[in-house]
C-alpha cells in the first residue's frame, strides 16, 4: 500500500501583487550540525536555541545518540545535549542512516575516525550517489580503516568506517576548497594525540573553527603564503554551551531573491547570520544592483549577525567573480535565478563543486532554465545566464528537482515572476533544510499551490 507521505509533492509558487512583511528562517544549518557534535562531545549540558530542525540536522542528533549522547527537544524548543566527552563515543548499535544530509555524513566520519568503534553509513539514493573520496582520503592516512561502495569511479555510501586509537596526527593541504574535508580532519584531531592541521589554499566557511574554540579546544588559525593554516590541539576537553543559532544565510536566499525580483516587494528578513565566508550572495547581488540593507548588525555566540532590508530592484548582469564561490557555493541555484531577471549577461564560473552536490545542479538549473524559456549557456565550471531585464519568464514548465531542496526552492521562487506556472515536481525534499519554505513565502503574499 502506497502512503500520501510517499508521494511526490508538486509545489508552484505565484505572487499576485509585492511581497511584503517581516520574517526568520530556519537555524544556520551547518552551526547547528556543529552544535550537536561538539555538544555529544563535551562533558556536560549544552543548551541550543534556533536550531534547524530539518531533516539533515536531525539525522545527526539521531546518530549522536546512537553513539551514546543524551539529546532531548524542551516544549519550549530548547535542545540539551548531554555528551560523552571526547574519545567516549559508543559504539553505534546499527546503521546510521544520514537520509540527504552530506554535511552529516561526512562529518560524523571525521568524529568515528579517531575513536575505537565502527559505524556503517547509509543514505538515500541521492546521498549514496554523492562521492566520499575526498574525506576517505585524509581520514584513511590518520590510520582510520574505511571500506565504501565503488562504483563510476568514486567511493560512496553505503560505508564502513573504523576508528584508529590512537590516531596519527596529520598537516593535510586540501586539493580543493571543502569546509566539510577541513571539518572532517579537524574533529578527527580531537582525539588524536598532538596537533592535526589543514592547510586550505582558498579560504572556507569557519563555522567549524569559530565554534571548536568556543567549545574550550585549543585552536590556532594563521595566515601564510600557502594559505590559512588551521591546527587543534588532540586530546582535547570540550565545555558545554549555551548557543543561539542565527538564521541560515542558504535559507535567507530564498525569499531576498524573491523580493528582488518581484515588482514592489519590501521585506525585512531577521536575524540572519553573516560570517564572511558565507556572506558572498549578499555582495554579489549588491553588486547586480539589489537593494539589500544590513540593519542592527551584531554579534551573536561569536557570528556575526543582521536583519536583512529587501525591496524589488533592476538588477543588472555581471561577471561573478570565481574566487568568491566558496563563500556562497549553496546558493548560486538561486543566483542562477536572479541572474534570469538581471538585463544583460550574468557569467559565473569556478563552480566544478556543484557538480557534485545532491545533484548536478548546473546540468539541472540549466535544463530547467531553458525549459522555463531562459537563455542559458553550460559551462564546464558555471553557468552563463542571459537575463529578461525584469521582464516574466515564460515558465510554464514542470522541473525535475533530482530529490534536491535547493533546486526545487530556486526554482519555486522563479515561479513567482513567470506569465505561465513553474511547477517544482516534489516539493518534499526541501524537508531537509527549510520545512517552512512554502509556508513563509505565503506569508509574505505569495500562493502556493500544491
Amino acid at each position: 500500500m502506497t502512503h500520501a507521505a510517499d508521494l511526490p509533492q508538486p509545489l508552484s509558487l505565484a505572487a499576485f501583487g509585492p511581497l511584503t512583511g517581516d520574517v526568520t528562517v530556519p537555524g544556520d544549518k551547518s552551526i547547528s550540525h556543529r552544535s550537536l557534535m561538539l555538544g555529544a562531545l563535551a562533558v556536560g549540558e549544552t543548551r541550543v536555541t534556533g536550531l534547524l530542525e530539518g531533516e539533515d540536522v536531525l539525522a545527526t542528533a539521531a546518530a549522536m545518540r546512537a553513539m551514546g549522547a543524551q539529546i532531548e527537544r524542551s516544549e519550549t524548543g530548547e535542545w540539551r545535549i548531554h555528551g560523552v566527552g571526547v574519545g567516549g563515543l559508543l559504539q553505534p548499535a546499527g546503521a546510521l542512516d544520514m537520509g540527504n544530509s552530506g554535511t552529516s555524513t561526512r562529518l560524523l566520519m571525521g568524529l568515528v575516525a579517531s575513536h575505537p568503534i565502527t559505524a556503517t553509513f547509509v543514505g538515500d539514493a541521492s546521498l549514496s550517489g554523492r562521492p566520499m573520496g575526498r574525506v576517505i582520503t585524509p581520514l584513511g592516512m590518520m590510520g582510520a580503516t574505511i571500506t565504501a561502495t565503488p562504483g563510476a569511479g568514486k567511493q560512496t555510501l553505503p560505508l564502513t568506517i573504523t576508528g584508529a586509537c590512537p590516531a596519527i596526527p596529520l598537516t593535510y593541504t586540501l586539493p580543493v576548497a571543502s569546509a566539510q574535508v577541513k571539518s572532517a580532519i579537524l574533529l578527527a584531531g580531537l582525539n588524536t594525540p598532538g596537533d592535526t592541521t589543514v592547510i586550505e589554499p582558498i579560504a572556507t566557511r569557519d563555522h567549524s573553527e569559530r565554534m571548536l574554540a568556543g567549545f574550550g579546544a585549543t585552536l590556532s588559525v594563521t595566515e601564510s603564503p600557502q594559505g590559512r593554516i588551521i591546527t587543534v590541539r588532540g586530546e582535547a576537553e570540550l565545555k558545554p554551551q549555551t548557543i543561539q543559532v542565527p538564521g541560515d544565510p542558504s535559507s535567507a536566499a530564498f525569499p531576498m531573491v524573491a523580493a528582488l525580483i518581484v515588482p514592489g516587494s519590501d521585506i525585512i528578513i531577521r536575524n540572519v547570520g553573516i560570517n564572511p565566508t558565507r556572506a558572498g550572495l549578499i555582495t554579489v547581488l549588491q553588486a547586480m544592483g539589489g537593494r539589500i540593507d544590513l540593519l542592527n548588525q551584531r554579534t551573536v555566540g561569536g557570528e556575526p549577525v543582521a536583519d536583512l532590508h529587501v525591496r524589488h530592484s533592476a538588477l543588472t548582469g555581471i561577471e561573478v567573480p570565481p574566487e568568491g564561490a566558496p563563500s556562497m557555493i549553496d546558493e548560486y541555484p538561486i543566483l542562477f535565478v536572479a541572474a534570469s531577471q538581471a538585463q544583460g549577461r550574468t557569467i559565473m564560473r569556478g563552480l566544478e563543486e556543484l557538480r557534485v552536490k545532491e545533484s548536478d545542479r548546473i546540468a539541472v538549473m540549466a535544463h530547467g532554465l531553458a525549459a522555463c524559456g531562459v537563455a542559458c549557456e553550460e559551462l564546464a565550471d558555471g553557468l552563463i545566464v542571459h537575463g529578461r531585464g525584469g521582464d516574466p519568464v515564460p515558465g510554464g514548465a514542470t522541473i525535475a528537482t533530482h530529490l534536491d531542496h535547493r533546486i526545487a526552492m530556486s526554482f519555486a521562487v522563479l515561479g513567482l515572476n513567470a506569465a505561465q506556472p513553474v511547477i517544482v515536481d516534489d516539493a518534499r525534499p526541501i524537508q531537509t533544510s527549510f520545512p517552512t519554505f512554502a509556508a513563509m513565502m505565503s506569508g509574505l503574499g505569495a500562493t502556493a499551490r500544491h
